[in-house]
């Protein structure tokens, strides 16, 4: 069993570490305290108990939201008590190191940074505190200026953001993909479902360009394309978004894939026209017209509780919550050729390996993204 290190040893050692050390016990019991911890414990203890109802799942969205809340508090409960025993170990690691020498004092060094990144990332959750931060997200892309690039560059967007949310174990259900002729998508929505998904992606919304030489350009010529990402907060039956039947036209088509190819032999898919506001949504991904109408009923509500927040802040950078991130306005440019990079133009984070970030490695920039939208809002 190993012995609790001396910490005035450890300062008398590694006077930088220690004080490095205290500095990660500050900002992880100020987490602690703004996620309550014992409050945590008791709303876990009281999902356990709504789980182990044998009549939960006769109702069966209701039953998914419990067992989903229920995986994510303890989840984070569990990311919690596992950084304060690695924070807790620490100076027992570093005491051991010194009597096995450099290389082990390296890896100390390397466990301690990695530590760091740990508990920053985990303090940036306790920063989403919007009205509607909580909530699950609706993402919606499209393909900008650039031709077949830009309908390329879109589905490669969609891409990353679903191969981010499985590698965080979320849910994602796709609502609508509009396919390009020749390649790529028009368009695409779907939903991330996990607890605080909206806080956390909203910070994406905005214009994404991409440089890179064209595989659809036989004469290798550098492109620059633009898709455009849109994140809503998915409606609840408290935000009262009323829609009058009379005010929606409702048309019905056959679901298409790549190519303009038909995919379905039936008209499922559904276009839902809200007359008053112009606002268009479709629906093809689900086999019933049902089901499609259900589903875009959900996203006209989204869009419609956007921008009835807007009419009510007036402003619609405050609404966005990015500093003024519109449509039209560049966030985040990928550059394939003729170097490597990946640079947010409004934090100034960038990463030189375009390739993990395209698969769904972006969470460095969703933290430092939060990270600078807390700072102006407090400005």
């Amino acid at each position: 069993m190993c012995r609790r290190s001396d910490p005035v040893a450890l300062i008398l050692v590694h006077p930088d570490v220690s004080a490095d050390l205290a500095e990660l016990d500050t900002t992880l019991t100020t987490v602690e305290t703004v996620l309550d911890i014992e409050e945590l414990r008791r709303r876990i203890d009281e999902l356990e108990h709504q789980a182990a109802d044998p009549d939960l799942w006769n109702n069966q969205e209701h039953a998914q939201q419990v067992t989903s809340q229920l995986s994510h508090a303890q989840a984070e409960l569990r990311r919690v008590e596992e950084l304060r025993s690695r924070l807790d170990d620490m100076e027992v690691l570093y005491e051991l190191a010194e009597e096995d020498g450099a290389e082990a004092v390296a890896d100390a060094d390397a466990e301690r940074h990695k530590l760091r990144e740990d508990i920053a990332a985990m303090e940036v959750k306790t920063m989403l505190s919007g009205d509607y931060d909580e909530r699950d997200a609706l993402v919606n892309i499209r393909s900008g200026a650039g031709g077949v690039d830009a309908a390329d560059w879109a589905e490669m967007l969609m891409r990353m953001y679903i191969r981010w949310a499985e590698k965080h174990g979320y849910g994602v259900e796709v609502y609508d993909t509009s396919y390009a002729e020749e390649a790529g998508i028009k368009s695409a929505t779907f939903a991330v479902k996990a607890p605080y998904a909206y806080g956390t992606l909203s910070i994406e919304m905005g214009t994404h360009r991409l440089v890179r030489i064209s595989p659809f350009d036989n004469q290798g010529r550098r492109q620059t394309s633009f898709a455009e990402v849109e994140v809503l907060p998915v409606v609840e039956t408290t935000d009262h978004i009323d829609i009058d039947e009379n005010d929606v036209r409702v048309d019905v088509y056959r679901s298409s894939g790549p190519g303009g190819q038909s995919v379905n032999t039936t008209d499922s898919a559904v276009r839902l026209t809200h007359i008053p506001t112009g606002i268009v949504v479709t629906c093809q991904n689900e086999k019933s017209q049902l089901q499609n109408k259900v589903s875009a009923m959900r996203v006209l509500q989204a869009k419609l509780l956007e921008r009835k927040r807007q009419e009510e802040r007036a402003e619609m950078d405050a609404l966005k919550g990015d500093g003024g991130s519109s449509w039209g306005n560049q966030m985040r440019s990928y550059v394939l050729h003729p170097y490597q990079m990946v640079k947010d133009l409004r934090t100034e984070y960038e990463v030189n390996n375009p390739s993990a970030v395209l698969d769904g490695d972006i969470d460095g920039f969703i933290e430092s993204g939060i990270r600078w939208r807390m700072r102006g809002e407090q400005d």
